[in-house]
């Protein structure tokens, strides 16, 4: 079977969430019978700050602009049996229409942002990542969030099918390391700057580490803002490449979780952030969303903080009661949501979804 993505990137994991979660799910699709190319737009962004070189499972098609590959993407869409367009990809609208109009196999859209695109909608801003017409022409609507959004998908952008694909982690990628000095901390954040989640930073990480003037606190991401309100115990590091995520989560007591606004309200959307952690063994501390229990038991899996006081307490809790944290975190992870459960869950969606589509025309025939 022959797949080919139109995505954001997969060579640069810089300020974004995608490029880890295709890096393991095409790792994990290949052993199936898949045989995959990522079309990515080379920016300069991203490109300054490539870390991978070498796609494992795949091939990767870069290109300065879509006038300079159409031909060769036109070639590659008649020869597939799936086209996946995803969201943020720069030439969506221009992909989607490739596909609509040259594809023999299965057309997919897959949100991997699904809270901000229903955000943006009901704000009156549309994405420029789909047409006018919405999500109707695709046969199949993948979506990074569950729960109600699955249908507002419908009603909203007229999806015709719409299935959860939630989150992983490659445990082969993201497993317990040994701690390094630099990292080393008693709560750790990683994650790129987010006004809409500043405020939960704040709460979560900067107040504590007032009240907390003994304890050393980490913050890797990229972005942050030079007025960032750091204290003389709040330490950054700057963009992490994957290969480190590893240390610095094993490096501190525990690791926070931080939702973006928008992910947090529609719930059932877990960052990516949340199994890798878990995956490397961390001791995790998360703010609150509806369904998070669908991922993590609160209180045995995961601890859950909705107010400064509740990171404090947190920070108080023994060292057998973390080790109970990262073991049962841990293993939920391996049991339930790595790369290779999700790419099973795909190859069985998109068989199903290809099954279906073959049998339309007896059913119409009947």
């Amino acid at each position: 079977m022959r797949m080919v993505i139109f995505g954001l990137t997969v060579t640069s994991s810089w300020g974004n969430g995608h490029a880890t979660l295709w890096r393991g799910l095409i790792r994990a699709l290949a052993p199936l019978g898949w045989s995959i190319s990522f079309f990515e737009r080379d920016v300069p962004y991203y490109a300054g700050a490539r870390d991978l070189h070498h796609l494992d499972g795949g091939e990767v098609v870069l290109y300065p602009r879509w006038n300079e590959i159409a031909q060769v993407a036109s070639v590659a869409v008649r020869e597939a049996d799936v086209v996946i367009v995803t969201s943020y990809c720069p030439d969506a609208v221009e992909a989607s229409r490739l596909a609509q109009e040259s594809c023999r196999g299965l057309k997919v859209f897959y949100d991997l942002d699904t809270a901000v695109t229903l955000a943006r909608i009901e704000q009156g801003d549309q994405p420029a990542y789909f047409g006018p017409e919405g999500l109707r022409d695709f046969d199949l609507v993948l979506s990074y969030t569950g729960g109600p959004a699955l249908d507002a998908l419908k009603t909203m952008l007229g999806a015709r099918l719409v299935v959860p694909l939630y989150g992983h982690v490659d445990p082969d990628r993201h497993r317990p390391a040994q701690p390094r000095p630099e990292f080393t901390g008693d709560l750790s954040y990683l994650g790129t700057y987010a006004e809409d989640r500043q405020a939960g930073v704040e709460t979560l990480l900067v107040a504590p580490a007032v009240r907390m003037p003994g304890c050393r606190f980490i913050i890797g991401g990229a972005q942050y803002p030079q007025d960032f309100p750091w204290s003389d115990n709040i330490f950054f590091v700057r963009h992490l490449p994957p290969a480190d995520h590893p240390a610095f989560f094993c490096s501190s007591r525990l690791t926070l979780n931080v939702t973006r606004e928008a992910m947090a309200r529609k719930g059932w959307c877990p960052s990516g952030r949340l199994f890798e952690a878990a995956a490397c063994g961390a001791a995790m501390i998360s703010d609150d969303w509806p369904g998070i229990d669908s991922f993590f038991s609160p209180g045995s899996e995961i601890v859950l903080a909705h107010s400064t006081d509740d990171v404090v307490a947190a920070l108080g809790l023994s060292d057998a009661e973390l080790e109970a944290l990262r073991r049962k975190a841990r293993q939920r992870v391996l049991d339930e949501h790595t790369s290779a459960r999700r790419a099973a869950e795909l190859d069985r969606i998109l068989n199903e979804a290809v099954r279906a589509q073959a049998s339309e025309p007896l059913k119409e025939a009947v």
